[in-house]
Parts: structure tokens; C-alpha cells; sequence
């Protein structure tokens, strides 16, 4: 009864609403007006772009209260009649509040706008911090990766076991975990992936995601679950501690992988743990931390996504509850796979020698 009155109201207030009406607000949600929008943003200028992704470009803007704010522009069209349907979209995006989540403080709607008003986050993303730095900028500290690895999983647990319905982000990385004055981790651009997907069908088959951060099983079918998210993360962890991209072309220049993650299991193999650790930090770290941090993002992006531990037990890990136990499972099933993969090869060897000394028996003179 609560939902039904929830979309009745909401309906209402889509009906009733006009071109300027910036005053029109539902919940905490302003229905802002494009002059306002304008205005804050000083026409969209190219001053105050904070940033470019895939859903479009993010300008700073001041409201006329004096509030900074960060406006997303949406880029991509939509087809008539899906009005009231992006409102809903993003009022249950609004509806996601949590500490460790980015806050949605209104949107604004024309026929060719369509803008997202966000709070602005003072610290910029955990990606400027690390590859875009100012040289008049401290780099990110080893206790501040940890809280940002623990907030940041705070917020995608939220958003999978605490939302109704789940959202699911389908782009978890460095440059969408944002800073706010005391760098607490916020989870930005969650929900925009289904948000930009309302003209197709309920199940989404296209792929929203950045090369080195999409899970296989994504990648190769176009459907996403939370187990999407974990591997998402995982890989974001290991932009925490390395500072270095998930998909970097210029390490073919020196012979390595393209991918961080099969770089970081390569360094594992060979022990080269002082090469995996960002050089910013200068060697002021905690190593057995650091080592733990590596567990749980290799938990993470493990190959079969029913592999990969929910958000909520990532968080518990990082809390130091159960990390050691499934890390020994990890390793178990590990070993395992190894000599499987071992044996396998070495049936085939014999299969194939065999057939090669038949054929050469078959050969000989008679």
C-alpha cells in the first residue's frame, strides 16, 4: 500500500510539474530548472568540468545559496515517453542513503536535458588522487587506502543487501569512488547504468563497464549480477595499492601484461612483492596489511563469480573476521586446480605419444 501511494504521489507531482518549477520538490529530491542549472554552472563552461565518463561529462557548479555542487550531464537519448520512468529511476536512486554512498540532491529534466545534482565532493576520486595528483597534493597515505577500502564496501554492501530493489553499480572503480573532506570513501555513479537502460527491457544485455575492470562472465554475456560489483572492487583494490591502472597498453613497452590483475598475480608468483606497492608511499606502509588487502582482492576476482564473496563478507574480512579462513580455502582449491591442470596436460602427452607410435609402427615396412 505504502509503494502504491508512493507512486501515486510521485505520478502527481510529474503531472503537475512545470518548465521552471525549481521550487517542486519530493522527499529531499529538487526538481531543479535548467536556468538554475545554467547559471550555477556558468553555461556548462568548460571551466568547470570536474570530469568525463561514460554517461556523460560532470561540471561543478555553486547553486544561488552559495552550495557547491556536482552536476552530471546525461548524454545519451532516450525515446519518447520515458519521462515518468526516469524519474522513478532516479528517485530510487535517491532513495540509496548511506554514509558511504554519493547523495542525490535533485535532477533537472527537459526535452534535451537531462541532469543529476549531486554533492560535491571536496577530495575529488580515488583515481585523481593516485595517477592525476597535483604536485602541491599530498599522495593518498597507507591508513587513508585502508579506510577507503573499507568504505567503499560499505557502500556497495548497502547497495546490494540494503536496497529494494538491489542496484547493482556495473562500473566499480577508482574514478567512481569519490573523497569528501575527511576522505571518507563515497560510491559514486551507482544506479545509472539501469538508469540509461530504461528504454530496453527489464533484463539488461549491454555491457556498461571500463576494459580491465568488467568481470568475465559480464563480458561475455552481458549480464550482471552483485557478484559483477565484487570484481569490480577487487580490481579497485588493487588500484589502492599500486597506484597503476587496470588497463594500461603502455606496459607493452616493457614486456608485461596489459591487465593489472594478471601483472599483480605475476609479482605474486615470482615474490616481487616491493615492485606490486605504489611507489608514492615510499615504503611507509604495513606489509602484512598490505598482503591481506591482496587476499581479498584475488577473493574477488576470482574466475566464477559464485566464487566471489558477497560485498557484506568483504566488509567483514576487512574488519579482520574470517580473511585467513577463506584465504586457506583460496589456496586449497588453488593447488587443486594446478594439479588438475597438471595431470590433464599429461594425459594428453601420453594420448598423443601413443597415437605418434602407432602411426609410426603402421608406417614400417611390412
Amino acid at each position: 500500500m505504502l509503494m502504491f501511494y508512493f507512486e501515486i504521489l510521485f505520478y502527481s507531482v510529474y503531472i503537475s510539474s512545470a518548465e521552471d518549477d525549481s521550487e517542486l520538490k519530493l522527499g529531499q529530491l529538487k526538481r531543479f530548472s535548467l536556468r538554475e542549472i545554467q547559471v550555477a554552472t556558468d553555461g556548462f563552461s568548460n571551466k568547470n568540468i570536474l570530469g568525463r565518463g561514460g554517461f556523460g561529462k560532470v561540471y561543478k557548479g555553486r547553486l544561488a545559496d552559495g552550495k557547491l555542487v556536482a552536476v552530471k550531464r546525461l548524454k545519451e537519448e532516450r525515446t519518447s515517453g520515458g519521462e515518468l520512468q526516469f524519474q522513478t529511476e532516479v528517485k530510487i536512486i535517491s532513495m540509496a542513503v548511506h554514509r558511504n554512498l554519493l547523495g542525490l540532491c535533485g535532477f533537472c529534466t527537459t526535452v534535451t536535458e537531462k541532469l543529476l545534482v549531486y554533492k560535491y565532493m571536496a577530495n575529488g576520486s580515488v583515481a585523481s588522487r593516485l595517477r592525476e595528483r597535483q604536485s602541491s597534493l599530498p599522495p593518498l597515505d597507507w591508513p587513508t587506502r585502508k579506510k577507503i577500502a573499507l568504505g567503499s564496501a560499505r557502500g556497495l554492501s548497502y547497495l546490494h543487501e540494503h536496497c529494494d530493489p538491489k542496484i547493482i553499480h556495473r562500473d566499480v572503480k577508482a574514478a567512481n569512488i569519490l573523497l569528501d573532506e575527511e576522505f571518507e570513501a563515497v560510491v559514486g555513479d551507482f544506479g545509472l547504468a539501469k538508469l540509461m537502460d530504461y528504454k530496453d527491457t527489464h533484463v539488461t544485455t549491454a555491457v556498461h563497464g571500463t576494459v580491465g575492470h568488467i568481470a568475465p562472465e559480464y563480458l561475455s554475456t552481458g549480464r550482471s549480477s552483485e557478484k559483477t560489483d565484487v570484481f569490480g572492487y577487487g580490481i579497485m583494490l588493487l588500484e589502492l595499492i599500486t597506484g597503476q591502472r587496470a588497463f594500461d597498453l603502455a606496459m607493452l613497452a616493457n614486456d608485461e601484461d596489459v591487465m593489472l590483475l594478471d601483472r599483480v598475480k605475476e609479482y605474486l608468483r615470482e615474490k616481487k612483492f616491493d615492485v606490486l606497492v605504489d611507489k608514492d608511499l615510499q615504503n611507509d606502509y604495513d606489509g602484512t596489511e598490505v598482503e591481506e588487502l591482496i587476499q581479498v582482492a584475488l577473493l574477488c576476482t576470482q574466475g566464477t563469480p559464485v566464487d566471489r564473496p558477497k560485498m557484506s563478507e568483504v566488509v567483514k574480512m576487512l574488519e579482520g573476521d574470517g580473511l585467513a579462513e577463506r584465504w586457506g580455502q583460496w589456496q586449497t582449491a588453488e593447488v587443486n586446480r594446478h594439479n588438475e591442470l597438471e595431470l590433464a596436460s599429461l594425459q594428453n602427452f601420453e594420448t598423443y605419444f601413443t597415437d605418434d607410435l602407432s602411426n609410426m609402427h603402421l608406417s614400417c615396412p611390412r
